[in-house]
């Protein structure tokens, strides 16, 4: 068991004792869980199947249809009845035989007198057996409203909308998580460093913010895109080199306000190093000013995603987006559906967000008490 100190004892109480927050968090929590695991609750391939006493995990390996008695070396289509019917009847020449009977339509008494001697297969399927980019076969013009085939409908290439919105719910919170983070660490570290010393160094680093502030970063982005190509992490850098100066200004006015305080000088006094003083005496205390603004930063880089992938200069368009869900949905007025997903995926993500947050600046603020 963790041991807290009596600090951050207190930290939790004040946190927890934010109601809101704290649902908002275990909430939060429990949906981001879940779809760090959406490959085993959404996709066209089985959890694991058993075939001649074999066992095989689709989601994680390749296996050419030939493993399962049939005849072509490119992985199997899992969805096909053919395969499904080889799985289960252990690769009976039935099957090929009459190739538009569904599984239920052949008898189970044949496969035990063709199988060798093995039992019959099975596969486990996901909860939702469709993948973000699986085109779903149901008649009729897409996009397909919902039915107890797709909950939430399906986009206007077929592909389930549900399944979208898990994968492209875990994409745009990692992506948030690793911008933020870098972000962050940057921008305090920059804004410490300009508060603390000041003088010169703060004044060629503001300069330096000023012109790194009025490059359009927009532009950049799509020059990138267009010579090295579309990529996650290509992305991520951009983000992060234009996203850092956000946090400086705030972080900034904090150390130049404590710099002259007399615990500072106590510590210069004493001979702590800068660094020492900078990162574990004064950040603290610079914290709350700097949890305030977080929330504002994480939910602009869940909105920059959504708005790049929604001009079409964002993640790779075999990428699940959230904000190509929403082009969609303004393409396609006339199936509601799209817009509610969207609308109510990033209406629920960016609150449970804000009161996370708003519970952090709780937890860090001295002036808070338990009560």
């Amino acid at each position: 068991m963790i041991k807290l100190s009596p600090l951050n004892q207190r930290r939790w109480r004040n946190f927890s004792s934010n109601r809101r927050a704290f649902w908002s968090l275990i909430i939060f929590s429990f949906i981001f869980f879940v779809s760090l695991f959406a490959e085993l609750i959404a996709n066209d391939k089985p959890i694991l199947v058993k075939y001649r006493g074999e066992y095989f995990t689709p989601i994680f390996n390749f296996y050419p249809e030939t493993s399962f008695g049939g005849d072509f070396k490119t992985e199997a289509v899992y969805s096909d009845p053919v395969v499904k019917c080889l799985i289960r009847s252990g690769g009976i020449d039935k099957c090929f035989d009459e190739p538009e009977k569904t599984i239920g339509d052949i008898d189970a008494s044949e496969f035990d007198e063709t199988t060798d001697g093995y039992e019959r297969g099975w596969a486990l399927w996901p909860i939702i057996p469709y993948s973000y980019d699986t085109s779903v076969e149901r008649p009729g013009a897409a996009p397909l409203p919902p039915n107890g085939q797709n909950l939430l409908g399906t986009d206007d290439t077929k592909r389930d909308v549900l399944a979208r919105i898990i994968y492209g719910f875990r994409l745009s919170i990692i992506f948030t998580i690793i911008v933020t983070t870098l972000s962050s660490i940057i921008g305090i570290i920059a804004g410490a460093v300009q508060g603390f010393f000041g003088g010169l160094t703060d004044l060629l680093f503001q300069r330096f913010i000023e012109i790194w502030s009025g490059i359009p970063s927009l532009y950049v982005i799509i020059i990138m895109f267009a010579i090295l190509g579309r990529s996650f992490w290509l992305l991520v850098l951009l983000t992060v080199l234009f996203g850092w100066v956000g946090l400086v200004g705030l972080v900034r006015a904090e150390f130049l306000r404590a710099r002259n305080l007399e615990y500072v000088r106590a510590a210069r006094a004493l001979g702590v190093s800068n660094w020492k003083i900078m990162f574990r005496h004064m950040l603290p205390n610079a914290m709350v000013a700097t949890l305030t603004f977080l929330p504002f930063i994480v939910t602009g880089t869940i909105g920059a995603l959504a708005s790049l992938d929604f001009l079409g200069f964002g993640l790779p368009s075999s990428a699940p987006s959230l904000g190509e869900l929403t082009l969609q949905a303004k393409q396609n007025l006339q199936a509601p559906w799209l817009a509610f997903s969207a609308f109510f995926t990033f209406a629920i993500m960016l609150a449970l967000l804000v009161f996370i947050f708003e519970g952090l600046r709780d937890a860090f603020d001295p002036r808070k008490t338990f009560q």
